[in-house]
């Protein structure tokens, strides 16, 4: 046994800030150390442990106790106990405890990252240079969607009837020259009329975008249904991508999360008091 450990058992072996840490409050996860670096290195994770869970509390995404029970529950459920017998054990408060700090931790990070943005250029620049198999083909489409026309009309067959006259009409000067993008920021009812009905990529993977992605230059489509009304729309581009792009999107986005908020925790522990007194471990 480490006499040393044995005399410091009570005694303070850091400072974070105005918090003191004792050698009993982290003899749990020190005590089968083999040497004083090892101590060191826990010593610092639990520093920044203190830090993070400081900033959850200032920033009120502390982990909630219902959020704790619940975690609790499945850890119950997935070692076939009951939360009774789990909270018999004797050691039950560290493992409550570690709960409630990774809940509380996690919530801080979401709460760091939540404005982190990457631009879908950058994605699409990156993903691609992993990516080199262009097998998933996507298209970029301005649309005039009608779901109500200003007109006393309550039958839902004769409304239909109407809409479909009148994107005809609309269809019709467009394909005479009538520019769609003035067509649809005066008459499309979906948001997008603000930029001309022009949508983000969309994915090439049902029957109505197979047949949007066929269309010719300027060329309008049919009426076809969406779920905020009735549309025509042009084609404005299309590319290929590959199919993995979705999964490199979200494991690139993973990355400079962790990459920001990794520099985040370490801003805080730069700007923090800290004391370690490493002649007691």
């Amino acid at each position: 046994m480490n006499i040393s450990a044995v005399n410091a058992n009570n005694s303070l072996i850091a400072i974070v800030n105005n918090k003191a840490i004792s050698y009993k409050s982290i003899e749990n996860k020190i005590i089968d150390s083999k040497s004083s670096e090892e101590k060191i290195l826990i010593i610092k994770e639990h520093i920044d442990i203190l830090l993070q869970l400081e900033k959850a509390k200032e920033f009120q995404v502390s982990a909630l106790q219902k959020d704790v029970d619940l975690t609790l529950q499945d850890i119950a459920n997935n070692n076939h106990i009951t939360i009774d017998q789990l909270r018999s054990y004797p050691d039950f408060f560290l493992i409550e405890k570690e709960v409630y700090e990774k809940i509380s931790i996690l919530n801080l990070q979401r709460f760091i990252t939540k404005d982190l943005v990457i631009s879908p250029e950058e994605i699409f620049i990156q993903c691609s240079k992993k990516n080199s198999e262009k097998d998933l083909k996507q298209i970029k489409i301005a649309q005039i969607i009608i779901s109500e026309l200003d007109n006393k009309i309550t039958n839902d067959k004769e409304k239909e009837v109407e809409i479909k006259s009148f994107l005809n009409k609309i269809s019709n000067h467009i394909s005479k020259g009538a520019s769609f993008e003035t067509f649809a920021k005066l008459h499309s009812q979906h948001p997008s009329y603000l930029n001309g009905g022009v949508t983000d990529w969309l994915t090439v993977n049902t029957q109505t975008m197979k047949i949007l992605a066929e269309l010719k230059e300027n060329k309008v489509s049919k009426i076809y249904l969406t779920d905020f009304g009735y549309a025509i729309a042009i084609k404005i581009d299309e590319r290929f991508i590959s199919s993995k792009l979705g999964k490199c999107e979200e494991e690139l986005i993973y990355v400079n999360a962790e990459e920001f908020y990794f520099n985040w925790v370490s801003s805080l522990r730069e700007n923090a008091f800290i004391k370690i007194y490493e002649e007691k471990l």
